[in-house]
Parts: structure tokens; sequence; C-alpha cells
């Protein structure tokens, strides 16, 4: 028994003497540095974007590479939507955002932004051959697009009788200005001029630059201890070179100086209580609601066009004619097999800017843009269910239909059809409730429906979940009244139910 102890006790010896090195060797050798998870949007060059290798770069991300370097930390990057990025800060899902973030008395509410770290300014681009737009003042009652969550968006808002669009990047907007669907652009100066300069856009041009001075700052969640970090690391950059070799490799230019201190830094959030929520809520409703008009249209539109082409391309894909039964096989495997999403960029951006290269103007209504998307996406799917609700009709029908006289077309019409209706009725009706909640996708053309008003109200007041929250109740409420409809529809269509 005493031996037994003897080993136990030195057993346990060794396991504490082992531990104590441990301690001391992480203590000595730290096996990692601190990493920060760093928010960005990729699509605003020279800032931010991915280059020929499919990889981030730009003036934003390799000053942060050496901000890290300086403050001895490691980054990871994350690509969030722009108007995502302050949600996601106040979430605390990321350390710090560095995405050509303007520091505003708005912003600066709900985060912490580090001393500025570029200089910048909005301006105005417009085409060539514009020759009645010359500066601010001659926007007035014109078309203009900017991007969601900017500062350009909210110089906008002081235009007299201006039409906003608002898209989600910089690149988007300035392509529906080379379209020809707007007259105007107003966006971050260095942006536009890089898009111009680059060639990367034919045809632009800016009329006025820095309407107004801003600062760009990286942005943290309020009382982050990362705030000093990132502060110094700035301060180094700055001191020993590296910040100007970095500008002067970008703007072919020497660096402005910049303040040395951080702007708003003694803003709090106004929005306090239990009760806020509810009233961030009641503000946004009447707003919201204006976008579930918007929705419906778009939905009805859609499933009315895409029930009647959808019938057609069914029936035709029972076709005894090969060729033809094989092109409506093609077309609902295209619109089937690509998203949605895809589709709606090419027919609103790619069709208008493959008519420019061929040689004359051509452009969509964004209402024409989205209902021709969705209703060539759902004819697809109706169009499958369609065809199985024909071939679910026994064959004897049409044989009985035919020996009585009919005609393929009269059997089709009044034996087929109405009874294959009947059961089509509880696929249809997923097919109209998942339209319904795909013209949010319609969002990404400026389109304002219920969701696009949801993202503005977020990028007005950045109270992300309440709005969203009550997007999404919305959405519920309008699922649920179309599957009771469509419930009642089946029953009233079923003879043994009706009577």
């Amino acid at each position: 028994m005493a031996g037994f102890a003897w080993v136990r006790w030195l057993n346990s010896f060794v396991a504490t003497a082992l531990s104590l090195l441990l301690l001391v060797g992480c203590s000595i050798n730290p096996s990692s540095e601190k990493i920060l998870r760093v928010a960005n949007e990729p699509a605003f060059p020279p800032f931010e974007f991915l280059g020929t290798d499919g990889k981030s770069q730009g003036f934003s991300l390799d000053l942060m590479n050496a901000i890290a370097t300086a403050a001895n930390f490691k980054i990871n990057y994350q690509s969030v939507p722009f108007d995502g990025i302050i949600p996601a800060l106040q979430a605390k899902t990321v350390d710090a955002a560095i995405s050509s973030i303007t520091i505003t008395e708005e912003r600066a509410k709900t985060v912490s932004f580090s001393r500025p770290y570029f200089k910048a300014g909005l301006a105005i681009a417009i085409r060539t051959d514009n020759q009645d737009i010359t500066n601010f003042n001659s926007l007035k009652n014109k078309r203009i697009a900017v991007q969601i969550g900017t500062t350009g968006a909210k110089k906008a808002q002081d235009i007299p009788g201006a039409k906003i669009r608002i898209f989600d990047s910089a690149p988007l907007a300035l392509q529906e200005l080379a379209n020809g669907n707007v007259d105007a652009v107003i966006n971050d100066a260095p942006v536009t001029l890089y898009a111009i300069n680059t060639g990367s856009l034919q045809g632009l041009k800016v009329v006025e630059q820095l309407l107004t001075e801003e600062y760009y700052g990286i942005a943290t969640p309020k009382g982050s201890p990362n705030l000093a970090l990132i502060n110094n690391g700035i301060d180094k950059v700055l001191k020993n070179g590296t910040y100007a070799q970095i500008y002067r490799k970008w703007f072919k230019a020497e660096p402005p100086t910049l303040p040395a201190t951080t702007l708003f830094e003694k803003q709090n959030s106004e929005i306090t209580g239990i009760f806020a929520p509810f009233g961030v809520v009641w503000r946004a409703l009447p707003t919201l609601l204006q976008g579930v008009l918007v929705t419906l249209q778009l939905t009805v539109l859609s499933v009315i066009l895409g029930l009647l082409s959808g019938s057609l391309i069914g029936i035709v894909r029972l076709s005894r004619i090969k060729a033809v039964r094989w092109l409506a096989r093609a077309y609902v495997d295209f619109f089937r097999g690509t998203p949605l999403l895809v589709q709606i960029f090419m027919i609103y951006f790619g069709i208008p800017a493959i008519a420019q290269e061929l040689g004359f103007t051509f452009s969509f209504d964004r209402l024409v843009a989205g209902v021709v998307a969705l209703t060539l996406n759902s004819a697809a799917y109706i169009a499958e269910i369609v065809r199985a609700g024909i071939q679910s009709i026994e064959p004897g029908q049409a044989e009985a239909s035919q020996s009585l006289g009919l005609s393929a077309v009269q059997t089709m019409r009044y034996v087929i059809f109405p009874q294959a209706l009947r059961r089509m009725i509880p696929p249809l009706g997923n097919e109209f409730i998942s339209l319904l909640k795909d013209t949010s996708l319609v969002a990404v053309i400026g389109f304002e429906e219920l969701f696009r008003k949801g993202q503005l109200i977020v990028a007005d007041n950045y109270r992300a979940f309440e709005i969203y929250a009550a997007v999404a109740v919305v959405y519920l409420c309008l699922t649920l009244l179309s599957s009771q409809a469509f419930s009642r529809l089946e029953a009233w269509m079923n003879p043994v139910k009706r009577s």
C-alpha cells in the first residue's frame, strides 16, 4: 500500500511541475498575438476592392495591415455589406471596421471612431455629354444615384425635387449613370475619379469635387478596448513615414495633414429605455407600410404574368414536337438553375450595357425590370407545376373526350386543365409565397419595396434589430394571409368540400 501511495505522490508532483513549466513558457513566449476581426466591404476602389487574383486589396487594407504591424496585432478580415457594418459593430460580431466610413456626428452616437486616417469629400459625376449640370444647385429635380448609408445619400436628400435611387455599392450607382438611367451620382471623390481614370466606366466626368470636407475613421464598438490599440498604430505609421508611402502608392500625391484627435468622441446614443425599441418600430411603421404596397404590386403583377407564361410553357413541355419540347426544357433549366439575384442584375444592368456596346441606347424602368425578372423566374417553376398537374389526370379522360368529338384544344380547355388546376392550387400557393419573399431581391436595383425601406431606415438610425424584426413580422403577416387565402380557394374549388 505504501508503494502505491509513493507512486501517486510522484505522479502528482510530475503533473504539477509540468503545469508550472507550461505557464512559465506561455508567459515568456506567447504562442499567439491578439487577433482583431475587421469588417470590410471590398467594393469601393481604390480603398477596398477585389483584385484580378480574387484577393482583397486597396489603400484601406494596406493601411490596416501596416497599423496591425505597428501595434502588434493580427487581422481576420470579414466581408460585410456597407449598410451592415455598423449593426455588426453594435452586435460585437466584429471588433473593428475599415471600409471608408466617414466620421459623422450621427454615427459617432452609435460606434467609436479612431483618429481620422483619410481626408475625403463628395463629388458629382455626370455623363460627358451632359451640359446642364455644372454644380450642386443644378441638381434640382434631377435623377440622382447614391450608395446606401453613405454621406452622399444624406447630401442628396437636400436637393429639392431630386429623384433619388439608392444602390448597395458605389460601382452599381456609377453603372446606373453609365447606362443613362440617372443624371448624376453623388459619391466620394477619390472613388469616382479612380473609376473614371482607370477606364472602368466610359463616358463619365466629375464636374465638382469636394462638396464637403470629410474624414474616414476606423470604427469600433462603443467602449472597445481595441480603440487605443488602433490609434496607437495609426500614430506610429504616420510618424515613421509608412502612411505617406501607402498614400503615394495609391494616389500619386503627397498626403494632406490629418487631425490628431478623434472627432465627436464624446457623443453617446440618444435612444435609451425599455420602450425605446417599440418607439423605433412605431416611427418606422408608416414607411414600412409604403414598402408593403410596392411588394404586393410586384408580387401580383409577376404572379399573373408568370401564371400565363408558365402555363403556356408547361403545355409546350408536353408537345410532341421534339425541338419545341427541348426549347421549353432549356428555358426551365436556365431560370431554375441560376440565382434570381443574378438574373435581376443581368436584366437591369447587363442588357443596357450590351445595348450601349452595340451602339444604341436602351434602359429599363426599375418596376419593369423587377417584374420581368420575377416573371421569367416564376414562369419556369409554374411551368413544371402545370406540366405535373396535367400529367396527373388519367389519360383515359382525354381518350374519352376525343371519342366524343372534342379536339385536342377543347379537351385541354374543358376537361383536362380545369381538373389539373384544382390539383395545382397548393404548389401554386407555395410559389406565390416564395415570390412574395423573393421581391426583397429587387432591392439591389434600388427599388424601394418592403425590405429596401427597412434598409434605408437602418442606414439612417442604425437600429438594425428592431427594424429588421419589424420587417420580418410584416412578411410573416403577408405570408400567413396568403396561405389562408389559398387554403380557402382550394376548399372552394373542391366539389366535395364545397358541397
